[in-house]
């Protein structure tokens, strides 16, 4: 159902849109940097990305479920102004109503719009019956099954003839085998007409589901969100995930996301008011644990030191949420290097691999203090300090400096974990204290 976009006009355009929130030293800390994107008819579009990228964000301010902090959305040419548009929304956590049964809860948005009864009952009998749920209308949400549960919610969002089908991760909830099978089914839906809807836009972090199912697919850099990558996906549909075409465009997605000189790096900017100096950057720690970094060292080693991140991916079973932030971990400690969407061992990285525990420890450290500001600021900080310890608080004021208080959060608990690891502090949950380890 794809259509060339040359002549066509958007049904939905972000222009210079972007996101970001007052702190209170008067900066303002941007989530999504100024974006242009279309939406254009004829086609499914996803948007991929790592988790906390910006997706999400993206997604909700296109639809005018969250006010934009600059730039504008517009609607066939003309700007929203507070005005919804001719959209639905299917969440990842399927959002039904408990106490409605399933028709109820698809006649819900019409009941809202004041349809009459009857017609709401007959258009939402005919919308279950095309997404496989007939037989199903007088059962209660507690009585389905996950992916079940997901063709209710996408039954509701297409009852009201949406001109834009919006998906926020619709099948990361389910199992493999259900999620296969309720793309399928949407990919039926779509080429073969039976839904009015005019585009789709899905938002995903699974490399492989935006292949299957995309006409375009936009890659979400982070820190903030930017558009790091734009593919035209000419493979006819069915696709075949063996095919060459195929293969090629998932390892060329994988070379864009591993790319050295990706904004992930660093952190959110921040736009600062008159006579307010601005702040240093700093680097963003991947939300990973040693140990996984370990096994993937491990796994490269018995590979011959290297390997094709997305074949690699698949014979582990693990998606682009799951490996990606382990690769970082070990590019951040240069123990591994990424080329062209190869991932290549270190000789630092082979040591570690082969080392015992203690050894390991030592490398970690040592890599750690070298790359890791974060880290050699707190053993510096531990180190002025008489008795050696400080409050996690300390550290936490000092990572708010840079990033959301969500985000200090999640950064501080990895450096704990990475010093406790490379034993450069001890931690006391009960306290909240931090101590250094003296060699």
């Amino acid at each position: 159902m794809s259509t060339s976009n040359t002549t066509l006009e958007p049904i939905i355009e972000a222009r210079q849109l972007e996101k970001s929130y007052p702190q209170p030293d008067g900066s303002r800390f941007q989530v999504i940097a100024p974006t242009d994107l279309a939406v254009y008819p004829g086609q499914i579009l996803a948007l991929l990305g790592a988790s906390g990228c910006g997706k999400s964000t993206l997604l909700r301010m296109l639809t005018g479920l969250s006010p934009s902090s600059g730039g504008a959305v517009y609607w066939r040419g003309h700007p929203l102004d507070g005005e919804s548009p001719n959209v639905s929304i299917v969440f990842q956590s399927f959002a039904l109503f408990p106490w409605l049964t399933v028709i109820e809860n698809v006649e819900a948005p019409l009941e809202a719009r004041g349809m009459p009864p009857i017609e709401r009952h007959k258009r939402a009998l005919r919308i279950l019956d095309a997404v496989g749920l007939d037989g199903f209308e007088s059962a209660y949400p507690k009585e389905l099954s996950g992916g079940m549960k997901q063709r209710v919610g996408v039954a509701r969002a297409l009852v009201v003839e949406p001109e834009v089908l919006f998906m926020d991760e619709p099948f990361s909830a389910l199992d493999v085998l259900t999620a296969e099978t309720l793309r399928g089914e949407l990919l039926e839906l779509w080429l073969d007409r039976k839904i009015p809807t005019r585009a789709i836009f899905i938002v995903t972090h699974n490399i492989e589901e935006a292949v299957v199912l995309a006409d375009r697919i936009i890659v979400l850099g982070r820190n903030p969100a930017h558009i790091h990558a734009d593919f035209t996906v000419g493979i006819p549909q069915p696709r075949d995930r063996k095919g060459p075409q195929f293969v090629e465009l998932v390892d060329s997605i994988y070379r864009v996301l591993t790319k050295p000189d990706h904004k992930d790096e660093t952190i959110s900017p921040r736009t600062y008011g008159p006579g307010v100096a601005v702040k240093p950057q700093a680097v963003m720690l991947p939300h990973t644990r040693p140990g996984g970094m370990a096994a993937l060292l491990e796994i490269l080693v018995d590979q011959g030191g290297r390997a094709d991140l997305h074949r690699l991916a698949e014979e582990l079973s693990l998606g682009i949420e799951a490996l990606l932030p382990t690769v970082d971990t070990a590019l951040l400690l240069g123990l591994l290097r990424v080329e062209e969407g190869d991932a290549i061992i270190t000789p630092e990285g082979h040591a570690f691999a082969q080392a015992d525990i203690q050894t390991r420890k030592a490398i970690f450290r040592k890599a750690a203090l070298a790359n890791v500001p974060l880290l050699r600021q707190m053993e510096q900080a531990l180190r002025v300090k008489a008795n050696r310890t400080l409050s996690e608080e300390f550290f936490h004021d000092l990572l708010d400096e840079h990033f959301s208080e969500e985000e200090s959060r999640r950064q501080l608990e990895t450096a704990i974990q990475w010093g406790r690891y490379a034993e450069i502090f001890d931690y006391d949950a009960a306290t909240g204290k931090l101590t250094l380890t003296e060699a």
